[in-house]
């Protein structure tokens, strides 16, 4: 998939949120418990140490973690233009 038609696609997800919904989106956060996972999973990942189960995890984690940012990119762009 071309990353012109991933931009359409975050962009159409957001178009369908109301304010409210924009809003939660923005203020999504991971849990301490998860973001010292993370870095855990990364620092093994740094050293070369993860098992293939761990990378996996490190894998979804990170894919998970781009997905959001893009989403409450959007979500922010949609609340300025309505601000």
């Amino acid at each position: 998939m071309k990353p012109a038609n991933m931009d359409a696609m975050f962009s159409s997800v957001a178009e369908t949120m109301n304010v409210a919904a924009l809003q939660e989106i923005v203020a999504l956060r991971a849990s301490a418990e998860d973001e010292e996972r993370l870095e855990y999973l990364g620092s093994r990942a740094n050293e070369g140490l993860l098992t293939p189960e761990e990378r996996q995890e490190y894998q979804s984690c990170i894919m998970f973690t781009n997905f959001l940012g893009i989403l409450q990119s959007k979500a922010r762009k949609k609340l300025q233009m309505s601000a």
